[in-house]
């Protein structure tokens, strides 16, 4: 089995391959906003130093979202066009599963509450609880909710770019790691490690159903409008 793994929904650009037990190639530009530059010369640089062909992959991964609005879309069409080309499933993996899963792998924690600033004073969160395969699995809803909302939504600690935007205080440990949590961020990597389990369970869609999130049904609206850029 051979995965590859796409990140571009946050405002940074990574890539992953990985095979059953390892992975064999990552990159990530933490350049802001150069997505659409970065993607597709770190895939086919992937494929290059990993000696891997398109042909060769068991299916391609990628964060849907939710997150920037343009960063999703990238990565869904980039994801999309890659699938088509050698008629190969996609793995879809949320956004704030990708960052609950990379708080797990930098922390150990293994119950948070994944939280990303979605501007106009609101926030994107979801609780998740590590599982049996070591994957951090959700244990309720994806929601895009106003801060006061957010904070009562809030079950664990709050990792994430919108952890400090809601009022929440666990217990100590919280509190020890507040500084820190703020500044966790999910790449592709995160996407690869739950990638891998759900191909070995066949958890895919055709490349036509590999359609982003972005809970926000005004996610078009304009940049001014939101009070700064996305």
């Amino acid at each position: 089995m051979k995965l590859l793994a796409l990140e571009t929904a946050n405002e940074q650009c990574s890539v992953s391959l990985i095979d059953d037990t390892q992975e064999l190639y990552f990159q990530l530009d933490e350049r802001t906003k150069a997505q659409t530059q970065t993607i597709l010369p770190l895939t086919e640089q992937a494929l290059i130093q990993t000696q891997t062909q398109l042909s060769d992959l068991t299916a391609i991964a990628f964060s849907r979202g939710p997150g920037s609005f343009s960063g999703v879309r990238i990565n869904a069409a980039v994801a999309q066009a890659l699938a088509w080309s050698h008629d190969l499933p996609v793995i879809p993996v949320s956004t704030l599963q990708a960052l609950a899963q990379a708080a797990y792998r930098l922390t150990g924690l293994k119950q948070v509450s994944a939280v990303l600033d979605a501007r106009m004073q609101e926030v994107y969160i979801a609780n998740y609880s590590l599982d049996q395969f070591g994957i951090m699995q959700a244990i309720d809803e994806e929601k895009l909710l106003a801060y006061e909302r957010a904070s009562e939504y809030c079950k664990f600690t709050p990792i994430g770019s919108g952890s400090t935007l809601i009022e929440f205080m666990q217990e100590d440990e919280s509190k020890t790691l507040n500084q820190t949590v703020a500044d966790i961020k999910a790449t592709a990597h995160d996407i690869a490690t739950i990638a891998r389990v759900y191909a070995t369970q066949q958890k895919w869609v055709d490349a036509e159903h590999a359609l982003p999130v972005y809970l926000r049904d005004d996610a078009w609206k304009k940049i001014a409008d939101q009070g700064k850029p996305n």
